[in-house]
Order: C-alpha cells, then sequence, then structure tokens
C-alpha cells in the first residue's frame, strides 16, 4: 500500500524552527519528484519547496526562499522540509507529495501529483 505520512507540525513562536518529514512507504521515494505544498482555510493550495524527479534540481516558492530547505534521506525512504525563521503567515497545514517523472520547475505543480499525505498542522504564534 501506497503512503506518505508527514510529521513534525506543531506550535512555535515567530523566528522558531521546525522540520517536518514525510515517511513514504509501499514504494521507494528515491528518484521521485517530492512536493512541500500547504493551505489554510479560504485559500488555494501554495506550492512551497518541491525536488525534481530528474536532476534533483530544488524549487522555492519566494515566500519561503532562504529559509525552507527541501531535502530527502533515500536510506530512511523519507523527504524533508526545514523551516526556519517562521512567520505567522507559515501557518497552514502542510502536506507532501510524490510523483515519478515530474522534471524540471513542473515538480511545483500540485495537480500532477499521485501521491500525498494526509498533512500536518503548522501555527506560528507567540
Amino acid at each position: 500500500q501506497v503512503q506518505l505520512v508527514e510529521s513534525g507540525g506543531g506550535l512555535v513562536q515567530p523566528g522558531g524552527s521546525l522540520r517536518l518529514s514525510c515517511a513514504a512507504s509501499g514504494f521507494t521515494l528515491a528518484n521521485y519528484a517530492i512536493g512541500w505544498f500547504r493551505q489554510t482555510p479560504g485559500k488555494e493550495r501554495e506550492g512551497v519547496a518541491c525536488i525534481s524527479s530528474s536532476d534533483e534540481t530544488r524549487y522555492y516558492a519566494d515566500s519561503v526562499l532562504g529559509r525552507f530547505t527541501i531535502s530527502r534521506d533515500n536510506a530512511k525512504n523519507t523527504a524533508y522540509l526545514q523551516m526556519s525563521n517562521l512567520l505567522p503567515d507559515d501557518s497552514a497545514v502542510y502536506s507532501c507529495a510524490a510523483h515519478p517523472y515530474l522534471f524540471g520547475s513542473t515538480c511545483q505543480r500540485s495537480e500532477y501529483y499521485d501521491y500525498w499525505g494526509q498533512g500536518t498542522q503548522v501555527n506560528i504564534s507567540s
């Protein structure tokens, strides 16, 4: 059974850090495109960061560039989103997604992904 499970969300103060994890099971995450997306009530899903499946190029939304880092650990079959200098506007449900063949910047497009996790809540508040 193919599954993605996110963890690591929570409540942190502005300026703090969190690391989200996305554990894959039922398939090998290596060489898959991985995307992290976030959504708040009443807003469209927003792409945060992704790794393309062809050359491991990473893409970031302008709003998180320099603060978030996407990575993967193939040995653990897990992807990560390291988030630093968090802002209240970063509060959202964060979800990871995977697809075997997304090349270049298409990994930023949520509509192309096959596999999705259930999401983890991130709240930034003092």
